[in-house]
């Protein structure tokens, strides 16, 4: 669970409680409860309309089956109780985007209570959980689009019907930063599972975030939470960074309010990401204003034979995985977490690499290679050409040679790095004509070596004289004269030895 933090304003302690209703729309090839196409790119207003999700009089909702699959996989990814029987209820409300006057959706039974999500994107060692209340399955509502006439607003059905998950966490987030975490990794859940796109300027994802604060001296001294204060719900949040902020706000906003005795209002406010504030929007509404009661055109759903899916590995599972075999720290997992074909190409390429060299003393080392190489250097230039990863851009033979080389110290790093460069260039070429094309093996024939650094000795002895002066910051000026000579070719680690030698 998350730590409960404390913050202390004049001897007074408050807590933080916040809870998050996170909804998704689900990326189904039909609406909810009609075969009309589930598209977010449509951008002709009222095209993918039908009487059934208009709200015609006398039309019958038919439960999407692919819907319904993908709520389960989300449930069972997070431990969620599964409910055997989940039904569905009227919400009812009146807004011109809502056709019928009412939203389908779930109050009473729900199919998935409980579980747990992890904050699986932290740069911590370990991974702290936020307790949930459900996931419950539901339609989404048109949209409202605003005109410059006064009073004048049009609405687009399109988005009305599609299917909707929303998720309810317990109100256990103590802060901004938890919220944008929260948001963040169940944005990269969904895509692990396929479920949904979750793309936020699209309104693919929707955060809304509801916030009390808590006075301490109202609660026990084990930290249980029974009076959360008056909760406050912010809306119109376009994303995890703005959401973070917003709570930030929020919280020192109400808490100012009761150290000056008054009381916080129970109200939706909205966020202004310009002004970087909360405002009021209404006076909150409860539970009981929206009239819940069971769809009397759907019968239950039964779940059981929706619960033999198989899961791919969860994000969470990956990013330990990746931290114990590979002896790597969570802030380097965390790339080949977010970018699931980067950590593909990257675990076959520390296994081709492994495999070449066979030398299990130099594994580790292998790995490290195989990481700065290919997350510094090669995403480096890729990203100068404003291309994004892509496993076709880059052959993990090619990349294993090169690593084989670097731990056999035939190329240098600049050696190294000349060859990525030509590889971004053409993915095609091979590391070997390379390497032969630009001269770029390095020489660690000692006779050649010695011959090299006593010419530079001779050719440069007031240098010489200067270390042996004491001058020790002359020797890397000798080095590179000797490397220069060699035009590169020679092993750096044997012209170091070699002239320290004979310096004396």
């Amino acid at each position: 669970m998350v730590k409960i933090e404390h913050i202390n304003i004049n001897g007074q302690s408050y807590i933080p409680c916040i809870g998050l209703e996170v909804h998704i729309e689900l990326k189904t090839n039909t609406k909810m409860f009609c075969s009309c196409k589930n598209d977010s790119n449509e951008i002709i207003p009222n095209t993918n309309v039908c009487p059934i999700c208009m709200g015609h009089p006398g039309t019958l909702p038919v439960p999407n089956k692919d819907a319904i699959e993908k709520i389960i996989k989300l449930g069972m990814a997070l431990g969620c109780d599964i409910q055997k029987e989940a039904t569905f209820d009227r919400k009812n409300y009146f807004y011109p985007d809502l056709p019928k006057g009412y939203q389908i959706s779930q109050s009473f039974v729900p199919f998935c209570l409980g579980g747990k999500m992890p904050l699986f994107l932290s740069l911590n060692d370990e991974v702290n959980y936020v307790q949930l209340r459900e996931i419950h399955l539901e339609e989404d509502a048109g949209k409202l689009l605003h005109t410059n006439a006064p009073g004048i607003a049009l609405v687009d059905f399109n988005r009305a019907g599609v299917p909707l998950v929303e998720l309810v966490t317990e109100p256990v987030i103590h802060s901004g930063e938890e919220v944008r975490l929260f948001g963040e990794s169940l944005q990269l859940l969904v895509n692990y599972l396929d479920i949904s796109n979750a793309d936020m300027e699209k309104g693919e994802m929707r955060v809304e975030v509801n916030i009390s604060i808590s006075n301490v001296e109202q609660n026990d001294i084990n930290n249980t939470l029974i009076n959360l204060g008056q909760k406050v719900e912010i809306k119109n949040i376009n994303s995890f960074s703005a959401a973070c902020k917003a709570v930030e706000f929020e919280i020192s906003r109400q808490t100012e309010i009761l150290q000056n005795g008054q009381k916080v209002v129970g109200e939706t406010r909205g966020w202004d990401d310009i002004k970087q504030i909360t405002f009021s929007q209404r006076l909150k509404e409860e539970s009981n204003d929206y009239r819940y009661f069971p769809e009397p055109d759907l019968v239950p759903i039964e779940t059981q034979s929706f619960l033999y899916q198989e899961l791919p590995e969860l994000p969470w599972v990956r990013r330990q995985r990746f931290i114990q075999n590979y002896k790597l720290e969570p802030k380097k997992v965390l790339l080949f977490i977010k970018n699931i074909e980067l950590g593909d190409f990257f675990e076959v390429l520390v296994k081709t690499s492994i495999e070449s060299i066979n030398n299990i003393e130099q594994n580790q080392n292998i790995i490290e290679l195989c990481y700065n190489y290919l997350t510094v250097d090669f995403l480096g230039l890729i990203a100068k050409e404003n291309k994004t990863f892509s496993k076709d851009l880059l052959n993990p033979n090619n990349f294993a040679l090169l690593i084989k080389y670097l731990i056999e110290n035939k190329i240098s790093s600049k050696g190294a790095k000349i060859i990525i460069e030509n590889l971004v260039r053409d993915p095609n070429l091979n590391t070997e004509d390379i390497l032969n094309n630009n001269n770029l093996l390095q020489v660690s024939d000692e006779n050649f070596v010695v011959e090299l650094v006593q010419k530079v000795l001779v050719d440069n002895s007031s240098s010489v004289q200067e270390y042996k002066n004491g001058k020790e910051s002359v020797l890397q000026f000798l080095i590179g004269q000797a490397m220069k000579a060699s035009k590169g070719t020679a092993n750096p680690q044997i012209v170091k030895e070699i002239m320290l030698k004979l310096l004396g």
